[in-house]
């Protein structure tokens, strides 16, 4: 999939139930010379409903909104990675919450930000967290990334010096959302060699959850804390 550049200006769909956080956004926005909000909403049906309309570059979204207030902006990425791939999206959450977090990444990193609303005093960081999106690139909040790898034994911390180069080159790729066999096709690897790999790299990052799901998306995110992220962000 090819990322879109930003030869053109931006155009983002913001969703948020929040009307004083919706006139936050939108004036920040507005003093962005390169993006355009073209639709405001407050609940994930008139999201979906401005997403078909518009076909914008990203979507900025809440993560609870009407109408149940738990996952809709989960469900909304969910929802455009199956029938749009190509639209970014900029997930704003109140806290951090890793469970939600390892959500949103499960399928990859591509076009993916996940961003705390503490942030939008900083409007530079969420014009970068757009941009990057919108290229196909990802961004995530050090303070997610922080708490996430605290939760974990401090064996976690293990730098990713400790990975072999194939190591980092399957991590890599597991960080665009590949399936194993991807990967295998992609490093002219045997399938067996690339689970081996990936086995290791769980045990060095010390990602010992039962969940595959969970240990992947771990790896990933450590992945994007040390700033190797350019590799990893073309589709």
């Amino acid at each position: 999939m090819e990322a879109r550049t930003l030869a053109n200006r931006i155009r983002v769909v913001i969703g948020e139930d929040s009307y004083l956080i919706r006139e936050a956004l939108e004036k920040i926005v507005s003093t962005f010379d390169h993006i355009d909000a073209v639709a405001f909403c407050d609940d994930q049906d008139s999201l979906m409903a401005a997403i078909e309309q518009e076909r914008p570059d990203a979507v900025l979204t809440d993560i609870r909104m009407p109408p149940t207030g738990v996952d809709e902006g989960i469900q909304v990425a969910r929802d455009l990675a199956v029938e749009y791939p190509e639209i970014g999206v900029v997930l704003l959450s109140q806290f951090v919450e890793p469970s939600y977090v390892l959500a949103f990444f499960e399928s990859g990193t591509a076009g993916r930000a996940y961003l705390l609303k503490e942030r939008l005093g900083d409007a530079g960081q969420l014009a970068t967290a757009i941009e990057a999106v919108v290229s196909g690139g990802s961004a995530i909040d050090p303070k997610v990334v922080e708490v996430l790898v605290r939760a974990r034994s401090s064996g976690m911390r293990a730098p990713l010096g400790a990975l072999t180069q194939r190591e980092q080159e399957v991590l890599a790729e597991i960080a665009k959302g590949k399936s194993n066999a991807a990967i295998a096709q992609e490093l002219v690897l045997t399938k067996r060699a690339v689970e081996k790999h990936i086995n290791s790299i769980f045990t060095k990052l010390e990602l010992e959850s039962p969940d595959d799901v969970s240990r992947r998306v771990m790896a990933v995110l450590l992945f994007l804390a040390s700033g190797k992220t350019q590799a990893s962000a073309d589709r």
